[in-house]
């Protein structure tokens, strides 16, 4: 089981920025539009992660989040984790710190 989460970008990207991301360590995420999760006005882009390889899901967001600093003038106002089932999280090789259910960070500045 890969550790799950979701980062919305402060805005959408091009492919070059993308590409970029990629090579910083968004390996095998995928990008989508969508809104701002504060104003449905704003146009986004919205990155879907299933990280297999990365020990841990906070190790997993961090590599995310720094990878986001690569590109000028793009943050992250959204971070969504889907709950994790009771019975996965005591699974072998689950630590209770790397267990975040359904958490929403909506302040960029928090998200660093």
């Amino acid at each position: 089981m890969g550790h799950k989460f979701s980062l919305v970008l402060s805005r959408e990207i091009t492919d070059e920025e993308s590409a970029l991301l990629e090579k910083a360590g968004f390996n095998g995420a995928v990008f989508g539009k969508d809104t701002l999760p504060t104003d449905a006005g704003v146009p986004v882009t919205k990155v879907d992660f299933d990280d297999t390889v990365t020990p841990s899901l906070a190790e997993a967001i961090e590599t995310a989040l720094e990878a986001v600093k690569q590109v000028p003038d793009l943050s992250v106002p959204g971070l969504n984790v889907p709950a994790v089932p009771k019975a996965a999280a005591g699974a072998e090789g689950t630590d209770d710190a790397d267990v975040v259910a359904g958490e929403v960070v909506t302040d960029a500045a928090a998200a660093e």
